[in-house]
């Protein structure tokens, strides 16, 4: 089985994530993990806090901490949400690591020598109350296209317009509120993107038309505009700093280096965090997934579509002027922007439903179904209350969540706590097992493709299979009659709930562990369900105690609805 590499881009550090995070890169991508595993392949699943950079020396001195203290908080708050919606990380790290400013730092030695990066001067800004070089976000003033009184240097949140400091009108220091400000020169690195331009292009060309069209088209438009030369450091106090060996004056100066060209060196930072954590005896190979690894591992990266450039362009140009063979990323599932009503989620401004909040108000897996079911893959896609309770209880509710309910609480109450025997299957198992080996067959090929809106509708068609089956045999009615044909159908029912707790996992976890919990059996592998098995529908021997797992999925109510839309609004505004 091939060797799988997967990360999700990193959450940046400064608040929960909403859920527009969460389905555009690390949900789908903990699907797509748990499928390979389950499937018999040898996966490495990375993900990390996005540390570095204004953002984040921003959010500590709002909330009065030093921002290494902030920052190791806030990366244990996000990891606790990320552990409540299940994801299966091997390991999430910090790009504030010691592995990451090593890694950091040797691959910008690297570039040096092979001449990829430049020490130019530039003009900045200066405030003298702080004494010190302000960042773009460090700057703000009023926008001059809209008014907005809080834009930053970089870009008015409030009309989205792309802004220098200068533009800016009253600017002043976001960190002392001072105008005193003015432009001086200082010296920065550039990463001579211009000269690498060839490389990359070919590089896409090699391996572009494999990606949807959502992450091709974003990286070959920023080849046709042309790559500049990128500053990649930054006046900042908190970050990977310049190395003294090859730059002192800037080392002394305290350069580090810009949180874009640190961020995706942590997904092979984070690879040795989880290698120099392995428990005593047991030995990690972080290498033998990041260097000289194009053969032997296939790189998955998972991210909405403004992280598409500098995942496919600018970190790429990275690692090929390193000219070191490091691992690039073989396949690239970006995906748009799940919206609120229409409107965008909003970090700063909390619009929107934020993980922490959503696992207050119902378990992980209502959401994960919902948001894969509607993952914003071939364009942008709309949460609604009425849209989620909708699926809920149409798809979980009824169509899963009341089969298993009925199939076992009816079987014991007509048969007692062991899976009845009854008669041998007859024509309609035999229809029931082709139709379920074709369904499976389908719901493998849209996992294997990352369709995950597919493999949702595959998977619900799995669960709609069961229903119509219990429908035409009708048990309750059989029982009358001929017990042993009730009780084939409700022992080739339990079989069905058996796969389904198999192939529902990567999508409800805690639901499907409720589902393989009826049944006392023992050699539990965490395999696949194959072809043969789908068929025969035997994965449950008659005679196998089972019990009847709590309610799956409670019905949202109209008061639940009215409830939250009064508490999360409607609409934006």
């Amino acid at each position: 089985m091939a060797r799988h590499l997967i990360t999700s881009a990193l959450p940046y550090i400064n608040g929960i994530k909403h859920l527009g995070n969460m389905v555009g890169s690390m949900l789908p991508a903990d699907v797509y993990s748990r499928y390979l595993r389950r499937t018999g392949h040898e996966v490495l699943f990375i993900c990390g806090t996005d540390e570095h950079g204004t953002p984040a020396e921003l959010a500590a001195q709002e909330a009065g901490l030093p921002v290494a203290e902030f920052c190791a908080r806030a990366h244990d708050a996000q990891k606790a949400v990320y552990d409540g919606f299940g994801l299966s990380f091997d390991h999430f790290g910090r790009s504030s690591s010691p592995q990451n400013r090593e890694i950091t730092q040797e691959i910008a030695r690297e570039l040096q020598r092979n001449g990829f990066i430049e020490e130019r001067s530039i003009r900045q800004v200066y405030s003298n109350a702080d004494g010190r070089f302000l960042p773009d976000r460090y700057i703000v003033g009023t926008c001059p296209h809209c008014g907005y009184d809080k834009a930053r240097g970089d870009q008015c949140e409030n009309c989205t317009r792309v802004l220098d400091p200068t533009d800016l009108l009253e600017p002043r220091s976001a960190i002392s509120g001072s105008s005193d400000l003015e432009v001086r020169e200082t010296r920065h690195l550039f990463l001579l993107q211009s000269k690498l331009t060839e490389e990359v292009e070919r590089w896409i060309a090699a391996h572009g038309d494999d990606w949807p069209v959502l992450a091709s088209s974003i990286a070959r438009k920023w080849l046709t505009e042309g790559l500049q030369d990128r500053s990649i450091t930054r006046d900042l106090e908190w970050g990977v700093p310049v190395p003294a060996d090859v730059w002192p004056e800037l080392a002394a100066e305290g350069k580090v280096f810009y949180v874009w060209f640190d961020a995706p060196i942590e997904y092979i930072g984070a690879t040795k965090e989880w290698a120099d954590a392995a428990p005593a005896g047991e030995r990690r190979d972080w290498k033998s997934w990041w260097y000289e690894a194009d053969d032997t591992v296939r790189y998955t990266e998972f991210m909405a579509k403004d992280n598409v450039p500098f995942h496919t362009v600018m970190f790429p140009a990275t690692i090929l002027g390193s000219r070191r063979p490091w691992k690039k990323v073989d396949y690239v599932k970006a995906f748009n922007w799940l919206t609120y009503y229409g409107g965008k989620f909003s970090t700063s401004q909390q619009r929107g439903i934020f993980t922490d909040v959503a696992l207050e108000l119902l378990p992980a897996d209502y959401w994960r179904y919902f948001l894969m079911a509607h993952a914003p893959e071939s364009d942008d896609s709309s949460f609604t209350w009425d849209l989620f309770a909708s699926v809920v209880n149409k798809d979980l509710a009824d169509t899963l969540g009341n089969f298993v309910n009925r199939v076992l609480s009816f079987s014991r109450k007509r048969f007692g706590d062991d899976v009845p025997a009854g008669a041998g299957a007859g024509a309609a198992e035999e229809r029931l097992g082709e139709q379920i080996a074709g369904l499976l067959a389908e719901y493998e090929t849209q996992l294997e493709a990352l369709n995950f809106r597919k493999a949702a509708q595959a998977l619900r068609a799995l669960w709609s299979a069961g229903n119509a089956y219990l429908d035409e045999k009708a048990p309750w009615l059989q029982v009358k009659t001929d017990p042993e044909a009730a009780a084939l159908t409700l022992r080739t029912a339990m079989n069905l709930i058996r796969l389904y707790a198999v192939v529902s996992e990567p999508f409800i976890p805690t639901a499907a562990a409720a589902m393989r919990g009826a049944f006392a059996l023992d050699g539990e592998t965490g395999g696949w369900i194959t072809a043969d098995q789908a068929r025969a529908l035997d994965l449950v021997p008659a005679g196998t105690p089972f019990t009847v797992p709590p309610v799956l999925f409670a019905k949202i109510t109209d008061e639940d609805l009215a409830a939250w839309t009064a508490r999360f609004g409607a609409a934006v505004g």
